[in-house]
């Protein structure tokens, strides 16, 4: 597949700033995580972003506290605060920048959501994104009391029909909707905002969730950063874009990375390292293990062998917050236990291995050249970026890296416009340009192939 710079010579990059949960973050000199849960440290945050003309800010979701070997884990951060109450905050101290909220379709109320999603981005004048992302886990159900209730299967139908009832009621519309998992009666409650609908983001991997992007998101978080599979991927979602009717520039690509910058390449290598290892901690990596052994093994050396003896179930039919066996701990354990007797590792080399990512590492003169190669050549058009550490991680990307890019053309002077629609440069809402690919009611149904 070609990389050259010439598919898309004007192609400006995006960057969102994630504001990071579990333990990939390093905290400040004299910080403590106990600033995590103090607003001044997300608007720190977000105020540099700003400074550095993010597009948009972005935060993960999770419906409950992730647990290891059935105790609320030790290893990361556990509680999120709710995005749309912290996004309503920092929307009051920042001008331009968008806030993403991730909500699950699957364990809340449509008519309820649609109506705080409207609020936020009326409040902030439409700067709101919606991350929609749906779940069939059981685990998660129990903590609403519906554990399991819905089938794989019908994720994103329900999905679809959550959507509809959305976007109608902002569109002002009154609502009278019969479908196979909702029966809505409702009127909107908010008046529109600047950008009409909230920006629709979504991150699903399998082909119903690559299939529901091309069809209504306009954005879409991606895990492919290695370019040959970012164009790959870039590839196969054009191709279901074109088949509705749509064009590659309708959405944006957004992946998630760690840039780590110096003023030489070694010493940038030297912080990615440095960073690594301190997050990367003895009691983080021997938790690994034991999510797919379900036992403690705090007894057992990390610089040495994986244990000999099997995992305690074969099956696990429930997830903890964490998914590191995919549900088979025995086949898991099989698969490592060859992987480190073929690379000679020990369980700290494995699990080094396991979660070795791409990262832009390097000056700010060879990562801005790197990134700009990557969204001219279409691979990606923005990058969903964690800091490095809280409140300040931002900075050296803002101060020194940004500048590189406009140099080169490939990142704004400014911010385009006021919303975050007109920031991505999008165009109006999807399902005002396509109004057939939504569903009507039970006896019309537009769902598509593969969902």
């Amino acid at each position: 597949m070609t990389t050259s710079d010439d598919q898309r010579p004007d192609a400006r990059l995006h960057l969102n700033g994630f504001f990071p949960f579990g333990p990939n973050y390093v905290w400040d000199e004299a910080e403590s995580p106990e600033i995590y849960y103090q607003f001044e440290s997300f608007a720190q945050l977000a105020r540099t972003a700003e400074r550095g003309l993010f597009t948009a800010i972005f935060l993960g979701d999770s419906q409950r506290l992730r647990e290891h070997l059935g105790r609320i884990t030790d290893t990361v951060v556990t509680g999120r605060p709710d995005q749309l109450v912290l996004y309503s905050h920092l929307a009051a101290v920042t001008e331009r920048i968008g806030f993403v909220a991730t909500l699950n379709t699957t364990y809340s109320d449509p008519v309820d959501l649609a109506r705080r999603i409207a609020t936020v981005d009326l409040l902030s004048e439409g700067r709101v994104g919606w991350n929609l992302v749906t779940t069939d886990n059981a685990w998660t159900g129990e903590n609403f009391r519906k554990g399991g209730y819905l089938r794989n299967e019908d994720r994103y139908r329900h999905a679809l029909e959550y959507l509809t009832i959305a976007q109608r009621l902002w569109d002002q519309q009154s609502v009278d909707f019969h479908g196979d998992f909702y029966d809505v009666v409702a009127q909107p409650s908010v008046p529109q905002s600047p950008q009409v609908h909230p920006v629709l983001f979504q991150a699903g991997e399998s082909d119903e969730g690559r299939d529901f992007a091309a069809r209504h998101a306009e954005a879409v978080f991606s895990r492919y950063l290695a370019l040959e599979p970012a164009l790959e991927f870039a590839g196969d979602l054009t191709r279901r874009l074109h088949a509705y009717g749509r064009g590659r520039d309708e959405i944006k690509i957004i992946p998630g990375a760690h840039i780590t910058l110096g003023d030489t390449t070694a010493e940038a290598h030297d912080k990615a390292r440095w960073f690594y290892e301190n997050t990367w901690t003895d009691r983080r990596i021997i938790a690994v293990i034991e999510s797919v052994w379900g036992r403690d093994l705090s007894d057992h050396d990390i610089d040495g062998p994986l244990p000999a003896f099997d995992p305690v179930k074969a099956d696990q039919t429930t997830t903890h917050g964490v998914v590191n066996s995919r549900d088979r701990p025995l086949h898991t354990a099989r698969q490592w236990r060859e992987l480190a007797q073929d690379r000679g590792l020990s369980i700290r080399g494995l699990v080094a291995h396991l979660n070795k990512t791409v990262e832009f590492v390097g000056t700010p003169d060879s990562v801005a050249d790197e990134l700009t190669h990557y969204v001219r050549c279409g691979a990606i058009d923005g990058l969903n970026l964690t800091p490095n550490s809280v409140p300040g991680g931002f900075d050296d990307v803002v101060n020194r890296l940004v500048p590189e890019l406009q140099n080169r053309g490939s990142y704004p002077d400014a911010y385009p416009g006021s919303t975050l629609r007109e920031n991505l440069g999008l165009q109006a809402p999807v399902a005002h340009r396509l109004p057939d690919l939504n569903i009507h009611t039970k006896d019309h149904y537009s769902i598509g192939a593969g969902i």
